[in-house]
Formats: C-alpha cells, sequence, structure tokens
C-alpha cells in the first residue's frame, strides 16, 4: 500500500471531510489532523472543530470508511509552560473516536526535565487509549535538535515513544542523513517530508515551516539520502504548506498533487538504488 500521506498544514484548514476526499483522489491512504482548524489570515475555509461537533465526527469517520483513508497522526498535544497534558484527557478520547493511532507532540516549555516528564505521562495517557506517540524536534522548540531529542526518548524511556523526524527540522537543526543511519530504527515512529533552502530567506523559522515550503525536489535538502536512511514502513506525512500558491488561485488538488507526484518518484528511485 502507498505510504504516503497528507499532513493538515498543507492543507489551510480544508473541512475535515474533503480533506478526506482529496487525500482519497490523490490515491492517499493516510491523513494529518488536529481536532480544530488551524487560523489563518486571510482564511482559507471557515472554521472548524472536531471537539465540539460530533456530528462532524460522525460524518469524517464514515468518510475515511467509504474512501480507505485513515489517520496516521493526531496533532495539537503541546506541552506548555504552566499546563499540565492531563488536561488533554478529552483530546485524547476524541482522538481515538476518530480511530487515531499515534499522536505527536512537542514542547513548549523551556525546561526540558519538566517537558520529558510531561511526555511520559502523555504517553502513559495516549497508550490507555490504544495510541502510541510521537516527539517532534526543529528550531524554535523546546527540544531543538536531534541529540535532545534521543535524550529526551531515552529519558521516557517508552517503547512506544518515539521520535518523528521533519526533514526540514532535522537539516535546519544541524543533523544529516548519517546520524539517522546509525539509529535503532525502532526509535523512529513517523516522517514528515518537505524541502527547502538550505539557507532561510524568511524573517522567521516559524513563518517559513508553516506556511513556505518547497515540492521536494525542488529545494536543497538531501531528501533521498534522508529516507534511505529511513525504516521503509513508516508513514511518510506530506507537510508542505504553499501558501503563495494557495493566495495566488492555486487550488488544494494543484498543490498538493504535485507534491505527491513527486514524493512517488522520490520513492521509486528510492527503490530503484535498492535494487
Amino acid at each position: 500500500m502507498d505510504r504516503i500521506g497528507i499532513e493538515f498544514l498543507s492543507v489551510f484548514g480544508m473541512p475535515p471531510v474533503d480533506f478526506v476526499n482529496l487525500a482519497a483522489d490523490l490515491g492517499c491512504h493516510y491523513i494529518s489532523t488536529g481536532l480544530t482548524s488551524v487560523p489563518y489570515d486571510p482564511p482559507t475555509y471557515p472554521p472548524f472543530s472536531l471537539r465540539d461537533d460530533a456530528a462532524l465526527r460522525r460524518e469524517m469517520v464514515a468518510a475515511m470508511r467509504d474512501r480507505g483513508v485513515s489517520i496516521s497522526l493526531g496533532e495539537g498535544m503541546l506541552v506548555r509552560n504552566g499546563a499540565d497534558v492531563r488536561g488533554l484527557a478529552t483530546d485524547l478520547a476524541i482522538m481515538a473516536e476518530l480511530g487515531v493511532g499515534r499522536i505527536n507532540t512537542v514542547s513548549f516549555d523551556a525546561e526540558f526535565t519538566r517537558s520529558v516528564d510531561q511526555f511520559g505521562v502523555l504517553a502513559e495517557m495516549a497508550a490507555a487509549a490504544g495510541m502510541e506517540t510521537t516527539m517532534e524536534f526543529g528550531p524554535g522548540l523546546s527540544v531543538p535538535d536531534l541529540p535532545t531529542a534521543l535524550d529526551a526518548v531515552r529519558s521516557v524511556d517508552r517503547t512506544d515513544f518515539r521520535l518523528l523526524i521533519d526533514t526540514m527540522h532535522l537539516v535546519r537543526s544541524g543533523s544529516s542523513a548519517d546520524d539517522l543511519v546509525v539509529l535503532d530504527p525502532a526509535v523512529i515512529g513517523y516522517v514528515q517530508l518537505s524541502d527547502v533552502p538550505l539557507v532561510s530567506s524568511y524573517p522567521t523559522y516559524m513563518e517559513e515551516a508553516m506556511f513556505n515550503r518547497m515540492v521536494p525536489g525542488t529545494g536543497e535538502l538531501p531528501l533521498l539520502d534522508i529516507l534511505a536512511a529511513l525504516p521503509r514502513d513508516l508513514v511518510i506525512g506530506l507537510e508542505i504548506p504553499l501558501r503563495v500558491e494557495a493566495e495566488a488561485g492555486v487550488g488544494p488538488e494543484a498543490r498538493v498533487g504535485r507534491c505527491v507526484d513527486a514524493t512517488r518518484r522520490l520513492l521509486a528511485q528510492l527503490d530503484d538504488e535498492a535494487g
């Protein structure tokens, strides 16, 4: 089965049922989702809340069943200063209702020890709801790079708490495919793929990461080397927001379709080189 997924950051708040249908129409079996739409300025779609709208959850589940799509990653499980992840219990229950098998977390708490403690609590709660947990690292986050992320995984010490490798964050934080190939494959649980230049031209890192990434193969990341260093059974979520194109009127099927096609070419090349 095709292991390409589409991340919700790539569709700028598209309503959930429409998002499911987009993925299916592009031949993809996976999407990621948060429980609410991320606000964009100007807005692309009306806001939605899977947290508050039980009917919308039922419609999404039915659409996923009918179109052969599932949620590969539940987003929005954040560790924050002054907040306790135990407050996410209701959100975790909704993720489980949607059939999510894996949630992702990041920390904005500057204290590493507290972040690790919160990661452990969240992973335990997720496991009780039938889900594993991945943790994302990157510049601007409390876990900024791969070495620190590995320290966090070792400290949490759970087989169901693993790394999410985002290709942009990996390279921009100073790591490479060589750093991945020496890892135990079991420590990596998910991949988010995008391309960017090696050096940013944007005013802030997060502006580029949230809105302005590039189609695989059109930037400067060594994507083929990175994919070759990763386990071959992982879902590859395309986190490729193309705001300039969206604002120019290029529709989601055309924007995301180019990303899907480019990724399939990369994976075919990877298979050819593997023999």
